[in-house]
């Protein structure tokens, strides 16, 4: 497995997102991404990752970037957790896990002592011209998206 490397064109894609879209990275040009992939919908990590990028998306979008959500679930899935939590950040669905692949986030995991394969909670910032600019891997939620705020803000 080869990492996207800093400095280097982010991995593209195109793929279906809540409320019947396709996003696609190469239509984003001239934006900042904010590109954060995460294990499942409705676990408590993974919620509050949600509702931190949410909260800041005002800032974020003032700032020039567009936050996209990226995990295994499918789109209904995506639209039951996004009106569960009033959540306002666009989630995109990655069934066959490829873009999960192409950014490094598919890792073996040890749980309680069971290996198994999963997703990586990570972050990737993509500058307006796609080139990956800052990755954060094995990420802790408390305090990530005003961290990952602080770097748009330097671009």
């Amino acid at each position: 497995m080869t990492l996207p490397e800093i400095g280097k064109p982010a991995p593209d894609f195109s793929l279906p997102a809540d409320g019947g879209r396709t996003v696609s990275l190469t239509n984003l040009k001239g934006k900042a991404v904010v590109l954060y992939l995460y294990p499942r919908d409705d676990t408590p990590g993974c919620t509050k990752e949600a509702i931190a990028f949410t909260e800041h998306l005002a800032d974020f979008d003032a700032a020039g970037a567009v936050i996209l959500g990226l995990s295994k679930d499918t789109v209904a899935k995506h639209e039951k957790f996004i009106a569960k939590h009033e959540l306002k950040v666009t989630l995109l669905s990655d069934e066959d896990g490829s873009v999960i692949e192409a950014y490094g986030s598919w890792v073996e995991k040890n749980m309680y002592g069971k290996k198994s394969m999963g997703i990586e909670r990570s972050t990737f910032l993509i500058d307006g011209e796609g080139v990956l600019r800052e990755a954060w891997r094995k990420v802790k939620v408390p305090g990530h998206a005003e961290a990952v705020l602080d770097a748009v803000r330097a671009l």
